[in-house]
């Protein structure tokens, strides 16, 4: 099947094949576009609001890009990192996967998504900062300490097995914490192995060392609604703002 635009240029160059092409039949003859009418909703109510009412700014944006910070952050649809740290387009270089993490230089495949844009973020766009942002209630966490919940899925057995160290220093731990408790450790230890692994790229050490380039371990609470930093001082997270509560 030859797709076509509403120009009536043929879409054949795209190379979709011909199963996309039927999906995508059989869903309008479904009529099962309701969320991705909200899409095109939200991009009218984004136009309206933000881009015709800042349109210099955006105009700015259209010659470059020059974020100063670039941000790791877990591609749970609940921890939108430009969201929660209130950004506007431009703040944040943004890198999302699943559990935020960050493969080692002996760990990264070639070609590597997230090495790459990390890469382009250091050298092209020269960020000072870097920052890995976890979070509370991870998928991906939680199936580096549920083996049996993603079995067979070796996309995600592989990817999170990066965080494993975390895991293993965890469970050599003695304690009688709660699941919970558990949980959020090895979510924060996956994000200082993120870090950890970031330096072993040395074109990443040798900034962090110039103080080109500043690393931050960040980590939010869903159930809360509070963002911890960690501290290398008292080597924990510490609360950066105390949750507002309602009236």
């Amino acid at each position: 099947m030859i797709l076509e635009s509403k120009s009536g240029r043929s879409l054949e160059w795209l190379g979709l094949s011909p199963l996309y092409s039927s999906v995508n039949s059989n869903i309008k003859t479904q009529n099962k576009m309701d969320n991705f009418h909200k899409l095109i909703e939200g991009f009218h109510n984004f136009k309206q609001t933000y881009f015709l009412k800042e349109r210099q700014y955006f105009e700015s944006l259209e010659k470059a890009q020059n974020p100063k910070t670039l941000v790791v952050a877990c591609c749970d649809s609940r921890v939108d990192p430009a969201i929660l740290l209130h950004c506007k387009p431009g703040d944040l270089f943004v890198i999302r996967n699943l559990a935020a993490l960050v493969p080692a230089v002996t760990q990264a495949s070639n070609p590597c998504s997230v090495m790459s844009a990390i890469e382009y973020g250091v050298k092209h766009l020269n960020v000072e900062h870097i920052v890995v942002m976890g979070h509370s209630h991870c998928g991906g966490i939680h199936g580096l300490m549920a083996p049996e919940s993603i079995a067979g899925e070796t996309y995600i057995q592989d990817w999170v097995g990066i965080a494993s160290p975390a895991l293993e220093r965890l469970q050599a731990m003695t304690g009688d914490e709660d699941e919970k408790t558990r949980s959020r450790h090895c979510e924060e230890g996956a994000v200082l192995i993120s870090l950890d692994n970031l330096l072993s790229y040395p074109w990443i050490a040798e900034r962090v060392k110039n103080g080109q380039l500043k690393l931050h371990a960040l980590y939010y609470d869903l159930s809360e609604g509070n963002l911890y930093r960690f501290s290398p001082d008292s080597e924990d997270f510490e609360l950066l703002f105390h949750t507002i509560e309602n009236p």
